[in-house]
């Protein structure tokens, strides 16, 4: 299929682009590179310069004629968006109504949406499946339950087609080494330990000791990127192939301490990783666990490389081989 990738220069957008090409699809890419990097775009991909904010610079993509589209280009840090909501009330409501107006106007009905664990809120029971209460405790989070109604809104109006794949907390690099761009002003725990790593930054905070858990640290299920990218383009041959919409819960269904990845980042890094303990943030649970046994029975997608080990090793590998090249 000939497949348009908006955000497809980011951290997610470029592994998904990867796994693509690999299953052997036709793919350009629409990015600003506010967040995006060239470093990330493939040579044998079109590339289309353009802003979700800019009606006309949709248009002018879409006219080139998809088959479908893979809508990642949105703003993501939780707190941020409780301090600027009208920032991502631009960018991630806004721009993606220009998205989807654009699309079903150029007749490109099939696409799949990366939506987010934060639609639910704090977890009323464990583990979080579909059908769980949808309570977002973050406007970031209101955003993408937002987006995920007006898709289902287009489909009972304009047909159409939609997966929206809701990640858990997305984290790793590419385990084959290609894809090494590292994201700009990291806020998600994993890059930032290893900032610490590589002497990017002074010391890690850790937000928490007190939570009822194994270590007093809060539990996240973390699902490798790559793992993400495969579950992408196996939801968009399902959609297209049924002519069915989906909405899936994307996890490794284990759940891992904080504690327990910056132990894990200290034994394969090989660095002290230094860490300051502070107070809980507000709306963070104790735990988050997804059940993923819906996307299996769908897509058969089950994480692959998703364990602490993989995770934690192929975001160190990254980082070397991003630090090494800068200092050539």
């Amino acid at each position: 299929m000939k497949v348009l990738v908006i955000g497809g220069a980011g951290y997610i957008g470029s592994h998904v682009v990867k796994e693509l090409m690999k299953q052997s699809h036709t793919v350009t890419v629409f990015d600003n590179l506010s967040s995006g990097l060239r470093q990330n775009l493939f040579r044998k991909n079109g590339f289309i310069y353009g802003n979700i904010l800019i009606p006309a610079d949709l248009d002018a993509a879409f006219s080139q004629g998809f088959d479908a589209f893979i809508h990642l280009a949105a703003f993501k840090a939780a707190g941020e968006s409780m301090i600027y909501p009208e920032k991502y009330s631009v960018n991630n409501i806004s721009g993606t109504l220009n998205i989807l107006n654009s699309a079903v106007n150029h007749n490109c009905k099939y696409m799949v949406f990366s939506s987010s664990a934060a639609v639910f809120g704090e977890p009323q029971y464990l583990p979080i499946d579909e059908n769980h209460p949808k309570n977002p405790e973050n406007y970031y989070g209101y955003t993408k339950l937002s987006i995920e109604q007006f898709m289902a809104w287009y489909e009972k109006l304009k047909g159409l087609k939609f997966a929206a794949l809701r990640y858990f907390n997305a984290a790793g690099y590419d385990p084959e080494g290609v894809l090494y761009g590292l994201e700009q002003n990291p806020a998600n725990l994993l890059p930032v330990i290893m900032e610490v790593a590589c002497g990017m930054r002074e010391k890690l905070k850790i937000f928490g000791t007190d939570y009822d858990t194994r270590d007093g640290t809060c539990i996240r299920d973390y699902v490798h990127v790559a793992d993400l990218a495969v579950a992408h383009v196996k939801a968009l041959d399902y959609i297209v192939k049924n002519n069915q919409s989906l909405t899936v819960n994307l996890g490794s269904e284990t759940g891992t301490t904080v504690k327990e990845i910056v132990d894990a980042a200290r034994r394969i890094t090989g660095q002290p990783i230094p860490a300051d303990y502070a107070e809980r943030r507000a709306g963070d649970p104790a735990e988050l666990v997804a059940s993923a046994k819906f996307a299996y029975e769908k897509l058969g997608w089950k994480a692959q490389y998703s364990d602490v080990d993989t995770l934690v090793k192929s975001t160190w590998d990254a980082y070397l081989k991003y630090n090494k090249r800068q200092a050539d």
